[in-house]
């Protein structure tokens, strides 16, 4: 099974792909990992992908499909792929149909994690994590059991990430309203789009995308 999890950062996208290749042995194919990889590895697109960041471009869209072309290769026919931060665009949708089609694949599902901004902005900038070990925290929903002593470890090192505020939250949202969410109507022409409540507790939130899945 091939599907494809939407929703602006913060929806919980990592984590949900992370429950689903636990459960289903799938592959997440985040395109950020993917670029990151290749360049490390000096392969031939990660060496292409290099120049271009070096000369502070951004990556064209034939370079993201030639790396999930190469990781579609590589991969089992039996094993899933789940697609996260990609597609973005129409034209990346269009381009990843044919990648699909050109491996024996076709696209399952497209989930999208609905939102609501406010309350992403408030899930977003109270989070923080454990510097030692990176063990994830948060001010309102889950704090240390022992004030200033990480759970896991014991470290009494916390940090935040530097743009999880809440004029970049919104921003990004901002930018997924402009940009990605207009690929849906793409993909609901094929009856292909499941919309879950990405705000619920992630047990359920996991329950409902296992609906989804079933439900072929």
């Amino acid at each position: 099974m091939n599907i494809i999890l939407l929703g602006p950062p913060g929806a919980g996208k990592g984590t949900q792909s992370g429950l689903l290749v636990d459960k289903y042995g799938m592959r997440q194919l985040s395109t950020g990992d993917m670029l990151r990889a290749a360049v490390k590895a000096q392969t031939p697109v990660g060496q292409r992908a290099k120049a271009v960041m070096e000369a502070g471009q951004l990556v064209s869209d034939e370079i993201v499909s030639d790396l999930i072309d190469a990781e579609l290769a590589a991969m089992p026919p039996e094993t899933g792929a789940i697609f996260d931060g990609y597609p973005r665009t129409e034209a990346q949708a269009v381009s990843l149909d044919g990648l699909l089609a050109k491996h024996g694949r076709q696209l399952d599902h497209v989930i999208e994690l609905s939102v609501n901004e406010d309350a992403l902005v408030e899930r977003i900038t109270g989070r923080f994590t454990c510097a030692n070990c990176g063990e994830g925290y948060h001010d309102q929903f889950k704090l240390p059991k022992v004030d200033g002593e990480c759970d896991r470890c014991g470290s009494t090192e916390f940090k935040r990430r530097p743009d999880d505020n809440e004029d970049t939250v919104r921003t990004r949202m901002a930018e997924y309203r402009a940009k990605t969410a207009p690929i849906l109507p793409y993909y609901d022409a094929r009856d292909l789009v499941a919309r879950v409540d990405g705000m619920a507790e992630i047990g359920l939130v996991t329950r409902a995308i296992d609906k989804v899945m079933q439900s072929d």
